[in-house]
């Protein structure tokens, strides 16, 4: 019996730790790991905007031309500034001591964060701060609230206030709920224009988390395939070797 319950409260604990996170509801971001231009401007966008501060330790550069269809030469021009080798890895070159002194913890590597959260969670996380004074970076964020990330993207999103509607419980407590974003400050981008680049970023880290996925993805077509064939053959088989047993 007590093992039956670990197992249960194993089970739920992701659940409970993602229900404790925030109240903003997923959006979905409909990535496509298959669009090589959605990922080529995806990796663009996390060299340009997430390596400053995150590493993907888990992918090498000439893995990522090769898969997006990237000479070396536009690698070099497009996606590697600070000297690395086509060989390298995509690390960080922020001081892991500097950055938790500055943000209070690590920025965490980027590799698997689209498989270990979700491509829908990472989307709604990257849209979904919202001005809030009473932090230090002066903003706040609906899916992970009290976030030590600063907002990365404002100048391309603009600033956007949290929209709440309060009702007073039967004790007295007053008590709120998201309701929405409201764009008090517009950015560089239009409000399409910034999903499509969040998408686009979104993409590439669901590339990054597991390069392979698209060519796994086509072998389970095959296999399928293959293993209906073969039923039917079997199936066809069986009818013969039995056809004439009464």
């Amino acid at each position: 019996m007590r093992i039956k319950t670990l197992v249960l409260l194993v089970a739920m604990a992701p659940a409970a730790a993602f229900a404790a996170g925030g109240e903003a509801h997923l959006e979905p971001a409909h990535n496509d790991v298959s669009n090589r231009a959605s990922l080529q401007r995806g990796a663009a966008n996390f060299v340009n905007y997430c390596l400053g501060c995150h590493s993907a330790k888990y992918v090498r550069y000439n893995r990522i031309a090769q898969d997006l269809g990237l000479t070396e030469q536009q690698l070099l021009d497009n996606l590697m500034f600070t000297g690395e080798r086509p060989f390298d890895t995509l690390r960080t070159g922020m001081n892991p001591d500097d950055a938790k002194n500055w943000f209070g913890v690590t920025p965490p590597d980027l590799s698997l964060i689209a498989r270990s959260r979700g491509t829908d969670y990472v989307y709604t996380f990257l849209r979904s701060y919202y001005a809030d004074p009473a932090k230090a970076s002066g903003v706040n964020n609906i899916v992970l609230p009290g976030t030590a990330m600063p907002h990365v993207l404002w100048e391309l999103q603009g600033t956007q206030e949290a929209v709440w509607e309060g009702e007073v419980d039967a004790q007295g407590n007053a008590q709120r709920h998201f309701k929405g974003f409201e764009l008090v400050s517009p950015g560089k981008l239009e409000p399409e224009a910034f999903d499509a680049f969040v998408r686009d970023t979104v993409n590439f880290l669901d590339y990054i988390a597991e390069p392979v996925q698209v060519q796994r993805q086509g072998l389970g077509f095959k296999v399928i395939a293959f293993l209906v064939f073969f039923t039917l053959l079997a199936w066809l088989l069986k009818k013969e070797f039995w056809k004439d047993v009464k």
